[in-house]
């Protein structure tokens, strides 16, 4: 989460003259911190889940995932449409684009430092213990029901 709030912040530096490797560069970070963050996210929400509740929690995690990726378009769109009003993208407002942009990105990446706040409350990530893993469910038969022999 820290690498993707770093990139968001760097990319608020953004001008016409940023060379492009290290445009490249910043959205390679925005992308490896994602996924540095994805996983770990996951691995807490779904060992947070009792096995016979993966498919809720799975379900729950998708939504909120997009959900959050709705909510920041919808912000990001806000901040387009406060700048740039109702016309088309055009070379006569790249200046207003470039102010949406340093105005939609310190918000982003601050928005990204609170995620960060919320992962660290969150504690330590409770380990799954032996027999209680997907692949061991029911006393490590593999079998979902109740009292069911594999």
């Amino acid at each position: 989460m820290a690498g993707t709030t770093l990139a968001l912040g760097a990319l608020f530096f953004l001008d016409p003259a940023t060379p492009l490797p290290l445009l490249v560069a910043d959205l390679a970070l925005l992308g490896v911190g994602f996924a540095f963050f994805s996983s770990p996210n996951t691995n807490a929400v779904m060992s947070s889940a009792p096995p016979a509740r993966y498919a809720v929690a799975s379900a729950v995690l998708s939504t909120m995932r997009l959900a959050g990726h709705v909510a920041s378009m919808g912000l990001v769109m806000l901040v387009f449409a406060w700048h740039m009003g109702k016309e088309p993208l055009a070379e006569p407002l790249y200046p207003r684009f470039q102010a949406s942009l340093r105005t939609a990105f310190p918000i982003l990446a601050g928005l990204g430092g609170l995620g960060i706040l919320a992962s660290l409350a969150r504690g330590e990530v409770r380990r799954a213990s032996p027999g209680t893993g997907p692949a061991c469910i029911n006393g490590g038969t593999g079998t979902v029901g109740k009292g069911e022999e594999g």
